[in-house]
């Protein structure tokens, strides 16, 4: 059976992606089957590509911007944020297909996916690509080596194309570019394209199956970090100092778990967020490095050992968080109240947060854990509903609102708050809908950062935000009434907690 095997890259650099293409060109010659496999990406940084026919004159202005000399056929042309890239890796003698014929199966692939738009695209006459209305929409450039392709196609969604200023697109003077936004007159994001063009170039290039590849797969680029996410190592002695500590007491952090990125810093801080219940999770997230399997029995000395660790380190604020436990009738909430119980009797003066599972939605043990003693309740809805089932498979966006709103619904001095990551995939009309909801639901503090990919194998990164886009959402969630916000790229559930919960003053009725 002849199948298309695509991977998303998200957001990748120019140079990531065409190594990955030359690793992919290189399995395609050397297997004997009609297996193909596509590339998706928008590439970040932006950059201008040149042909084997470009042309000097036709780079207008290229300031801060790298130029790329490719394999590919035509001229010049930008690759850049809001552009949906397409590298199909396909072998031609197999599909009996021409040089010639392949564009057109490319061309008809795009015309295809605007038809469900209802935008006319089509061809101009001496002209590669697809265009609507005389304005240009989508470029195509390839090359073959052996008879296998590599390179291939963008169509531009964003309705920011000043990227095209730079350039004399694909070398036609005169020549004007537009969008699927732009044409439209409202943003399309790209998460709603990507699936519709695979399917459009699975059926114009006749695949009979197109499937995703699987996490890890076929050795995809991890994306480089942006210089925002890069923070030096503190190299204080107090790191040394917690992990000893931990490791003495025989437990767990989440700060280790999760491959946190702000873990040297909280311990240098003399700070980490305790994880109980065992280190192996009943459930598989695909966006989390805390490792699954059958789970472990419970420590009855845990509630003492976290206290203790409590106490030596002097925290002001304690978070205790856990992996989900399926397994256990309660999913584990009475043992929280044992460890929140014990820190309270050797920390009175401490605010204590609790950073909980959905434990299924059962009111009994959301009560349980509400009840222990806390100041503060803490469910991360984690993303929004349209990829919950894909980033939290064993979990309900619809069930994780109604955790929170028992939990405010509870008639104690308890603070409810949550978190959520981006740059999975997520849109920010997504991501206004999800701060409403956890509104409605009651909770009054909220985190959102940055997703990092723990491996290959994870979910991957769609695409970096910038810390800009961070300090708009915060202000819109303070305008919906949250009464703290901390939304920046390393801005972590528990990071930070104590400054955060110090700048709420939210009394809710005892």
């Amino acid at each position: 059976m002849s199948q298309l095997v695509h991977i998303d890259l998200g957001q990748c650099s120019y140079r990531d992606t065409l190594d990955f293409q030359h690793r992919l060109l290189k399995r395609a010659q050397e297997r004997d089957d009609e297996a193909a496999y596509l590339i998706l990406v928008e590439h970040v940084p932006a950059v201008i590509t040149l042909g084997r026919r470009a042309r000097a004159e036709h780079i207008l202005a290229a300031d801060g911007v790298e130029l790329i000399e490719s394999r590919r056929g035509g001229d010049v042309t930008w690759h850049g944020p809001g552009q949906l890239v397409a590298y199909p890796i396909v072998r031609l003698a197999k599909r009996r297909r021409t040089m010639h014929g392949y564009v057109r199966n490319l061309e008809d692939a795009i015309i295809a996916l605007l038809a469900k738009f209802d935008l006319a695209g089509g061809r101009l006459d001496g002209q590669i690509g697809v265009w609507v209305g005389g304005r240009k929409i989508a470029a195509i450039g390839v090359a073959v080596s052996r008879w296998v392709t590599y390179h291939g196609l963008s169509l531009n969604v964003s309705a920011d194309m000043r990227g095209f200023d730079a350039i004399v697109p694909c070398g036609i003077q005169g020549a004007s570019v537009t969008s699927v936004s732009q044409l439209l007159g409202r943003d399309v994001p790209i998460s709603r394209v990507k699936g519709m063009l695979v399917d459009a170039l699975g059926e114009a290039l006749g695949f009979e199956t197109v499937r995703r590849a699987a996490p890890g797969e076929l050795g995809a680029p991890r994306k480089r970090l942006p210089r925002w996410l890069r923070k030096p190592i503190p190299a204080g002695a107090n790191a040394s100092e917690v992990e000893g500590l931990i490791e003495k007491l025989n437990l767990s952090t989440v700060c280790q778990s999760a491959h946190c990125p702000n873990r040297a810093e909280c311990f240098d801080s003399r700070t980490a967020t305790f994880m109980i219940l065992g280190n192996r999770c009943t459930r598989s997230c695909t966006f989390c490095a805390v490792g699954d399997g059958p789970p472990e029995a419970i420590d009855p000395s845990e509630p003492q050992a976290v206290a203790e660790a409590c106490g030596r380190l002097g925290l002001r604020h304690v978070v205790i968080t856990s992996v989900t436990r399926d397994d256990l009738p309660d999913g584990g909430a009475g043992h929280f109240a044992r460890v929140v119980q014990t820190v309270r009797t050797r920390m009175p003066q401490s605010t204590i947060e609790i950073l909980t599972p959905d434990f299924q939605g059962d009111p009994a043990a959301i009560d349980k854990a509400v009840e222990s003693g806390c100041d503060v309740f803490n469910h991360n809805i984690e993303t929004v509903e349209r990829l919950q089932k894909t980033v939290r498979p064993q979990g309900d966006y619809r069930r994780s609102l109604s955790v929170l709103a028992r939990a405010a619904g509870n008639r104690r001095n308890v603070r409810i708050k949550s978190g959520l990551m981006v740059g999975l995939g997520e849109t920010r009309a997504e991501v206004r809908q999800v701060m409403r909801d956890l509104r409605d639901a009651g909770c009054e503090i909220l985190t959102i950062g940055q997703y990092l990919a723990p491996s290959r194998d994870h979910h991957p990164v769609d695409r970096f935000v910038a810390p800009d886009e961070f300090a708009e959402m915060e202000l819109e969630a303070k305008e919906m009434g949250f009464a703290a916000v901390a939304a920046a790229p390393l801005v972590r559930s528990s990071y930070r907690a104590g400054e955060l919960i110090s700048t709420s003053r939210v009394a809710r009725p005892s």
